[in-house]
Formats: C-alpha cells, structure tokens, sequence
C-alpha cells in the first residue's frame, strides 16, 4: 500500500534524533522546560494544587468579566434563543464572496458561507470567518483625529468644505484618490461622480498582492485586459507553475470545490492528474500528483519547452526528463486541460500560458475570459508610482487614502513615506490608526462592513449586496459617506446610494428585487459573460532569449502569508496562532530555506541570519522547508507590523522593504537564535504509517479497490452499542483535505476556543480541538506531503472513559463521548491515555485574556475555565439544536452539520446518522477507502478516513528534480 514504511513531521522526526525521540515520548511534553523555570515552576506548580483542591470549583468559575446590557425593546424578528441569518459578504482586494453572518440576540456571533452564493457555494475561508474578531476588535479606533491630536466630525467636515471651495477653483488638478482594488458598483460611480465635479481628479488603485502580471500577459495576449475563470471540475489535466487555485486566487473556495470533485476514484468516473511546477511548497503543490522542483531561472526554461512541444511540437531539449511525458499528457488531454500561471511570474510566461491553453482547446472547456471586474486601465505598480512622483513633484494638494496601508506595504525604494511629507493635506478612511494614517493630516475612522451597506463584485462579475449586521461599535464612517463628503450635492444615506445604483441597472419590480438579493446575498443573472477576444499571435510564442535570472546565487520569494494575507490581519489572535499550512508556524514567519541550503550555512530552525538586497538588511530567523527549491529562500509578507495593534505589533518581520530590489541576496550566519513557536511535533504519533494515513495510486485502487481497508477485524467478547435513536459518526476523505485549515478556524469560532499566545504554544498548550497533520514521505530535499485532519473519534470503546476518576468523560445514549465540564478535576489521566492525543486542557484561564469582549462568545456553548479538560464534541450544540426541532414535529432527528463541515471548501468532512443507511455519512463510510486511524487499538472510532489516492503518469518516474 505505502511506497516507504516512513511517515515523517519534521525534520528531526525523519532522521530519528535521540533527543528528539525522547521528547516525543514524554508523558507531558514541555513540562519539565516549565519547571525548569522559576517563575514558569511556581505556577505549573500551583496549577496542578489547583485542580486537586479546587476540584469541580474551576469548572463553575464563569467570571470573564464585562456586562451584556440588554435591549430595552426587543429589535422586531428576534425570539430569545433561537439564531438569526443574514447574507452578506466578505470582500478581499476588492473581490466578494458571500457569507451568511448567525446573530444571536441582534449579536453577530459566527460566520459561514452562503450555499448559494456562485464564489463560495457554502464554503468560507479563514480570512471570512475571522472577520468576526475583527468587528469586535478593541484596538479598532474610535475617533477622528488631526495630526495625532483629538478632533471631531464637526471639524472635519469644515476643513474639508474649505478644502472642496479651493479644489473647484483648479479642477481637482492637486486631489488624488487612493484606494485598493474596487469592484464595488457604488463605489465606482462614487468616484466617477467626485470625477465629474473635479475633472483633473485622479484616481488609484493599488494592491501590495499584485496581479499585473495576470493583466499585462492578457493585454499581451487579447489586446486588452481580461480576467481568467477556471473550470477545475472540467479538468483532467491541471499544469500549476509556481501558482496556487486553491489559497491565493480570487474565487479560490470555488475553485476548490472544483478540484476536490475530481480526486476521489470512488466518486468520479474520471480522476484527474495534477502536476505541479514550484520553488517553493504551496497547497496545490502539496496535493499534486507530481511537483517538481524548480527554481525561477529553471522555471522559466521548462515553461518554454513545454510551450515549444506544445506550440511548435517541438521534443524538449535541455529540460528535465519528464517534460516530454507531461507534455504528452497535454496533447493527450486535449480540451480537458488547464495550465495555470501564479501571479510572481512575470508576464511573458503568463501570455504563454494563454497561447499553450488556447492551443489546447481549454478556453470554453476548463476556462473562460471575461472582462475585468474592476476599472483601471494602468497597472497597479505603475499607477502608484506615477502617484508617488506627482507627490515627490509638489503636484498634489490633497490626498484620499482609502482603506490602504501604503506607508507599510509599499516598497521602500518607492519612497511613499518620503512623498506623503510633501502633501499638505491627507486624509486617511482605516479602521486602525495604522502606520499611513498616523502620517496623514487627517485620520478618520472606518466602519466595518457589517456596520454599512455597499456592494461588490465575485471572481465571475456576479454582485454580491453587503448589508449592515449590527450598528457601529466604535462610530466610523463608510467609503460611501466619506466620498459623499468631497461632493456637493446633498447627502444620501449608503442604503440609498446601493438602492440607487441596482434600481438603474434593474428591470421589472425593483423592489422585489432588492429583497431578493438581501435574501440571497447576492443578484442573480449579473455574471460576466464570456469575452470573444481572440487571440494575437504576437507576444505568445515562446522566446529564444531569455531575460530571467542568471540562475546564479540566491533568489528571494515574496510571498503572501496564508493567514495574515498583506498584514491587514495581524491584529487578529485567531490568525495569528493558527499554525500555516505547511511549516506549522505561529506568532512568527520566519525565512523559509531549502534543507541543502541549511546543510551548507549549518544552520537549524531558528538559527538567525542576516539578508541583505542591495542596502536593505534585516536580521530574521530560518525554517527549513522540505521540498523548496536550494537557490530560493521565501519570506512571508505582513508581519513585522508597527501600528496594527495591541495582538500585531512587533510579530515577526517585517520583508516589504525587499519588495522592488533586483540586486544580489546575500545570506550570512548570525549568532543569535529566536525559539520559534511550531506545532510540527506536537501530539506525535509514533505508530506505523499504515496505522496513521494511508496512501496509494489509482493503478493500486483499479486493481484492489479495498487496498487501504483495514487488514482485519480483531475478535472481541462484547462490544457496547448505544441504544440511540441516533448514531453519530464523521467520514473525512484526504484526497479531498488541501491543508487550507477553514475547518480549524470554523470550529474555534463555534466552540468558544481560546487563544493562548506564543509562550504558551512552545509550552505545547496550544488549545485547537482539531488539527490538520503534514506529513511528508521521501527524502527532505523533495518529498511527497500529505494533510490528515484528527479531531476526537467519539471512539465506541474510548480509553479516556474508563480512567477518569470522576466521570467527566462519559458517553451519550447517541455514541458521543461528551465532557461534563463541571465534573472535570484536572488530572489529565483521559489525555494520557487518548491515543490519537486530541484532549486539550486549561493550564490557565485563557478565556479571561482573550483579546474580545464578551459579546462575541457563542452563548451555545459553555466557556471552559481553568483546570478543566476540553475536547471536540461533535458540535453536540448543533445536535441538540436538530433534536429540538425533530422532537417538535414528531419526527426523527434530521441532517446536522458540524463546523468544520460547514467551513470545509472541499467537502472532505461528511456527518449525520449512521443508523440511517441512506444518509451520506454511511454512503461514505462503505467506501472501499474507508479505514479506522489506528485500527489495532480497538477503540472502535466513529469518525474514519477515506484513504488517499494519487494518479501518477506512469511515464514519469518518481524523480521531482
């Protein structure tokens, strides 16, 4: 079944080190580090005093603080206890996906995807769902200020009315709107309006995350810019080069629900084969059929033999072996293929891309073109340094700063800051008082999207309506308004000005309609059609010189921060202890270096070094990535902020002074060290790897479709079965898990889960009741990796029953193993005996230092205190909820559906009743895949996998290089 007997985490793990080996087999890992320090020993001391004296008092203790003032009439549609739904959506450089926010009492308490949204189809990622800390941030500023000092609207509003009198008079020559990525309708003619009234007005947009690339190759190609909707269900054939669908793209949840729906053999007539072409990891690198490894000079000559033998059918010279395979599998795919450029590439290779997929027959079939979701004729970086220069050049009187963090994110070789000096009156609309606005002449508070009405486009053009989900917490004013203020025609509320812009655009009853998008989240028919653009046959061949890198020395990869994003999430605790897809890192984004390139400099995982572009320096910690590419070293952006707030400041590094230098990367050894927090190798498990995951190709599975089944059912003289009614359980499919980790976001919102900070997370305390397990078989330099979600197995025969003294754990007539919290004493002897390690205790009461009021805990679920031991429950809230409801219509308990499966963009985990043989939880559990972790146990785990299966091309041998 396995291609190796080793399954490995780190890489400590993979060349079994001593030391490593009996930390890993602690009883309490991290513990003895804490009684090694003396103020760290008082406390773990008196800790464990306390969960023997106190006993079930510290699972009562429910004193967090702050007063819930209820409302003196209750708001009309809200009966006591029961929830709430309204659609909205959350909007990322510019581009929406639905959501639909729960409110409990008129508070909104827990985000998910809207079903019927087109970007999201039910799915939300983990930048959504921590909106919610955002809204309830108390860091977020609460009042207009000039120059650092206190000033109110009243003020404002005067010295702009001066300002508009002098910038009539010069047509709005001197005034410059900055802005990131709009596809807000409203918003845009907005704008179009202030336009109007100053018609030498400018305006830019301007995203640190570009996608110039992507629109230049399309002016390339098309003659005009164009956006790219993929068709990853149609696909049988996917080609990612340095690019990831599935993280980083607009429209991503979408397209990962695609790509999943091809994956499983069990499900789907035809499974399609990934390849992935990468110097470093990413998601869909991770779940490829194949990744090679390649680094940005090499990457650029095998794109070019691809496109010679696909264009010109022409055999690869001095390309690696397994181009001329791949390749074939193209032209063999022909119709049924997709290749993907990510946007660090410059745009020469996407325009190639464009002409070896329209040379493939995948434009109508795996992708369509449509016209751009947002205006702008200039590309971002071009724009705004034509901005900087006006700026520099004393051609700009008044400056708008929209939503947009210049002064942090822009390069330094820019020199924004330097220009910013230069302009004698700035405004800036942000939510903090962030690194630009504490520049700016004026800094102004910005609402939150659920405290306004707006609107915005999808990834596919469709117009999405945000609607206010409560009023302003902290005052603010919305970009709407703002604008409003630069005009001088009277005033309209935001709802109005939304109305207004769909009621011109509408045709029929345009009330109704409005109500239907409110209801929806979102206004049907209004996706762009595809564009009939035709492509030019110059600029797409591919070239014979080359004007990539040498290939000589270092190269430095920057790149997005899978949960900080630009660093505009920095300030959120949620984000910042989840542990990133791949390195498992948290509160830190060390440079990511290639295992050849550690064994040179002798360098270990949070070895410091110095990196040095041209007169740019920084001192930062190292993390050994597997499987990057030995000439590319990757820093993540947005960390390192200086003005993000109380959670944000001084996280990290800071690498955006790199961005826009071209000049040699030099790395050299520093003496210090930084203890980087890492769950990696956290709650091991040391049994074989058949025990654990289990992998296979599709050749394995058309032979012997039970390949991964267990070996055997061991004999037993009893076997206890919960009476019911009902019979809960949960299937997770790997081949549909990427690593993308909305589950772990989703169910530390559902369940009141508390963060508890960097020390803590080295301590190995880290409180996440579901965790997403990297695996990586083969060798450091390129092996293959896997993701295997573990959260409790509601085991029939658990082991954590039978030892605790008090019953705190017990199980449930419906086969869930549940925790009585007020029971608990703290003896920790149910985690010890857990083989699948999925307990998580309170050391200390971290629900009273969570960085968020009370208001935004889940009033469903009790709030866990010291010395108490918590666990998945299966979100037994949830079940609850539909017990309810079934009891009230005389029926049997309906469909529920966990967090994790809720937020899951690829639908990888299934539950319900297995009692009931027609539901989809027992469907998927008599898959041939179907395989109990840790089977010899005998545990019984109602929660079971569906085994992974890769389909190689059998004519490429199993060589990434």
């Amino acid at each position: 079944m396995n291609r190796s007997d080793k399954l490995w985490r780190s890489l400590e793990q993979a060349a079994d080190d001593p030391a490593f080996l009996e930390h890993a087999t602690q009883e309490f890992p991290g513990l003895a580090a804490a009684l090694a320090e003396p103020l760290g020993r008082r406390q773990v001391l008196r800790l464990m005093a306390a969960s023997i004296v106190l006993s079930g008092l510290a699972g009562c203790d429910s004193k967090y603080g702050g007063n819930l003032i209820p409302a003196v009439t209750i708001p009309p549609n809200i009966i006591p206890g029961l929830p709430n739904f309204y659609a909205t959506a959350h909007v990322l450089d510019g581009y929406a996906s639905g959501v639909v926010v729960k409110h409990t009492m008129g508070r909104p308490v827990k985000v998910d995807g809207n079903p019927e949204h087109p970007a999201s189809l039910g799915a939300i990622d983990v930048y959504a769902q921590a909106q919610l800390l955002d809204f309830y941030d108390p860091d977020r500023a609460a009042e207009i200020s000039r120059r650092g000092n206190p000033a109110d609207r009243a003020n404002l509003d005067a010295a702009l009315s001066e300002q508009r009198a002098g910038l009539g008079l010069r047509r709005g020559a001197t005034l410059r709107i900055l802005t990131g990525s709009v596809t807000s309708p409203t918003l845009i003619a907005q704008i179009e309006a202030v336009q109007r009234q100053y018609p030498e007005a400018q305006w830019t947009q301007w995203d640190p995350i570009s996608r110039d690339a992507a629109r230049q190759a399309s002016q390339i190609a098309y003659g005009r810019p164009l956006d790219v909707i993929a068709h990853l269900d149609r696909a049988d054939v996917l080609l990612a080069i340095d690019g990831d669908l599935l993280s980083s793209a607009p429209g991503r949840q979408r397209y990962a629900r695609d790509f999943a729906s091809r994956r499983n053999p069990s499900r789907t007539s035809s499974m399609s084969r990934v390849y992935a072409i990468e110097p470093t990891p990413t998601l869909i690198g991770s779940v490829a059929d194949h990744r090679f490894i390649a680094g940005t000079a090499e990457l650029r000559r095998i794109l070019m033999a691809i496109g010679a033998g696909v264009l010109q059918d022409t055999p690869p010279v001095s390309a690696p072996t397994w181009v001329g395979p791949l390749v074939a599998d193209l032209k063999a795919a022909h119709g049924r293929v997709l290749v993907h450029v990510g946007g660090a590439q410059p745009a020469e290779l996407h325009a190639l891309a464009h002409a070896i997929n329209e040379a493939l027959g995948a434009r109508g079939a795996t992708y369509d073109l449509i016209e751009p979701a947002f205006p702008q004729a200039a590309l971002q970086a071009d724009a705004m340094k034509a901005l900087i220069a006006d700026m520099h050049a004393g051609q700009v009187s008044h400056l708008l700063i929209i939503d947009s963090n210049p002064l942090y994110a822009s390069p330094s070789s820019w020199g924004f800051a330097e220009a910013l000096e230069r302009v004698p009156f700035s405004v800036a609309l942000a939510r903090h008082a962030d690194e630009t606005a504490r520049s700016t002449t004026w800094f102004v508070p910005q609402a939150h999207d659920w405290e306004t009405w707006s609107d915005a486009r999808a990834y596919d053009g469709t117009v999405t309506v945000l609607q206010p989900q409560a009023l302003p917490l902290y005052g603010g004013l919305s970009a709407h308004t703002m604008l409003g203020l630069y005009l001088t025609a009277p005033p309209v509320s935001t709802e109005q000005s939304v109305r207004q812009t769909w009621a011109a655009r509408s045709s029929g009853d345009s009330a109704n309609g409005w109500s239907d998008a409110l209801a929806r989240g979102f206004v049907p028919g209004t996706a762009s059609a595809p564009s009939d653009a035709r492509l030019r046959s110059e600029g797409t061949a591919p070239s014979t010189t080359s004007t990539a890198a040498s290939g000589e020395g270092l190269t430095l990869l920057l790149r997005v921060d899978p949960n900080l994003w630009d660093g505009r999430f920095a300030n959120n605790p949620w984000l910042q202890e989840l542990p990133r897809p791949l390195t498992k890192v948290v509160w830190d984004n060390p440079l990511l270096i290639a295992p050849a390139l550690a064994a040179r400099m002798q360098l270990t995982n949070g070895d410091c070094v110095r990196l040095a572009i041209d007169q740019v320096s920084v001192v930062t910690p190292v993390w050994i990535m597997p499987g990057q590419a030995p000439d590319c070293i990757t820093a993540l952006l947005g960390s390192g902020r200086r003005a993000a707030g109380t959670v944000g400041d001084g996280v990290g590094i800071d690498f955006y002074p790199f961005a826009g230098h071209k000049g040699p990367v030099v790395l050299h050894k520093e003496k210090d060290r930084v203890e980087l927090a890492s769950t990696v190798h956290h709650n091991l498990l040391m049994q074989t790897p058949p025990e654990i995951l289990r992998h296979g190709t599709l050749a394995q599975f058309l032979a012997d479709p039970h390949f991964a089944a267990n070996e055997h059912n061991e004999p037993h003289l009893y076997r206890t079965v919960p009476p019911g009614p009902a019979a809960w359980a949960m299937s997770i499919d790997l081949n549909a898990c990427i690593g993308c980790n909305a589950c772990i976001v989703a169910c530390q919102a559902e369940n009141n889960i508390s963060v508890v900070g960097k020390a803590e997370v080295l301590r190995e305390r880290e409180m996440h009741w579901l965790r997403i397990d990297r695996y990586f078989e083969g060798e450091p330099d390129a092996p293959e990796s896997f993701f295997q979600p573990v959260l409790c197995m509601h085991c029939e025969e658990a082991p954590c029953e039978n030892v605790c003294p008090v019953g705190a754990t017990v199980h449930d007539s419906e086969g869930l193993n549940v925790m009585v919290y007020n029971r608990c004493v703290g003896t920790r002897f149910c985690s010890n005996n857990c083989p699948y390690k999925v307990r998580r205790f309170n050391f200390h009461g971290y629900a009273k230092e969570q960085h968020r009021p009370v208001e935004s805990w889940n009033p469903d679920v009790t709030v866990r205190a010291r010395g108490v031991m918590e666990k998945c429950s299966y979100c037994i809230q949830r079940v609850a909820e539909a017990r309810i409801v079934a009891d009230r219509a005389s029926r049997p308990v309906g469909e529920v559906r966990t967090a994790c499966q809720n937020a899951c963009p690829t639908q990888a985990f299934t539950f319900g009743n297995l009692a009931d043989p027609q539901s989809e939880v027992a469907q998927r559990k008599r898959s041939p895949l179907d395989f109990a972790m840790l089977e010899k146990q005998n545990t019984k785990p109602r929660t079971t996998y569906e085994a992974l299966v890769r389909n190689p091309n059998p004519a490429i041998k199993a060589d990434p290089t």
